[in-house]
């Protein structure tokens, strides 16, 4: 718990260092260029085909009743516009991550490597072509797990459990590779993994219940709908700070792991700086 939290505190205090704070608008413009032109393009017709599918839902005729029940039935016109929200946040989470492992993890680790992990051998138990496809391949079976659950997203409670879960495990999958890639062995880094499976999953489910805060920026008014544009590229950047200051998490909790195990090895001071 202890390096959990100091980790956590020095992740904090890092992201706002100008070079971090930089990496977070190299995926921002990158996923907003993506999501911006495809949502413009395709936009009225996925609200359409929404609407066309929820009126032959009977929960949803039974909420639209309860919002002509209580006098609220303009919130009709904007359950449509949410769903594909609801539906889009997901892959462009995905999207900002696949960024940031490409683009801005790499130089997170060597910006810790060159600050507090100057002494740290590098092993190079990982390569920037092996993080993608491990990224890519860890995408793809979070999408399935995401698709085979999405009936859930709409009933209570696992609509506010089940989002933060699959990110978590997304986000503690690939970002371990990728916080481990320059300095542990192919070894090391699984067996750090096994060690300690439970706290780098907490860091991934803390990051993921983070994750989850942009939404609300969406459930706070319906009206938000009518900014669509701004609304969302405010979100992919909060996506891409979150992302970024889980990335120093991860980084320092792995790296301060891996010096530890080094330690307990025969001759472990070999190759290992004291991080203060």
């Amino acid at each position: 718990m202890n390096d959990l939290l100091r980790s956590f505190g020095r992740a904090l205090s890092g992201v706002f260092h100008p070079v971090m704070l930089l990496l977070t608008f190299v995926p921002f413009f990158a996923a907003t260029l993506i999501w911006g032109g495809l949502l413009y393009v395709f936009w009225q017709p996925l609200v359409n085909v929404t609407r066309v599918w929820l009126e032959h839902w009977s929960w949803t005729v039974m909420l639209y009743r309860l919002f002509d029940w209580l006098g609220f039935g303009s919130l009709r016109a904007v359950v449509a516009p949410f769903v594909v929200i609801a539906l889009a946040i997901p892959l462009i989470v995905m999207t900002v991550l696949l960024f940031i492992v490409m683009l801005s993890m790499p130089r997170v680790i060597r910006h810790l490597s060159t600050k507090q992990f100057a002494a740290l051998e590098k092993r190079r138990g990982g390569s920037w072509y092996g993080s993608l496809a491990y990224a890519l391949w860890t995408a793809l079976v979070c999408l399935a797990l995401l698709t085979l659950t999405l009936p859930l997203w709409l009933v209570p409670p696992f609509f506010a459990l089940i989002p933060p879960l699959l990110w978590g495990w997304l986000t503690y999958r690939v970002m371990t590779y990728d916080a481990l890639a320059l300095h542990a062995s192919a070894d090391e880094r699984r067996a750090l993994v096994r060690g300690h499976r439970l706290p780098l999953l907490a860091i991934g489910i803390a990051s993921g219940l983070l994750g989850s805060l942009p939404t609300a920026i969406w459930v706070s008014s319906a009206w938000l709908v009518l900014f669509f544009p701004v609304v969302t590229a405010l979100t992919i950047w909060i996506y891409a700070f979150i992302l970024v200051f889980t990335a120093l998490w991860f980084g320092h909790y792995c790296l301060r792991a891996l010096q530890r195990m080094r330690a307990q090895e025969p001759g472990g001071g070999r190759g290992i700086a004291a991080s203060s």
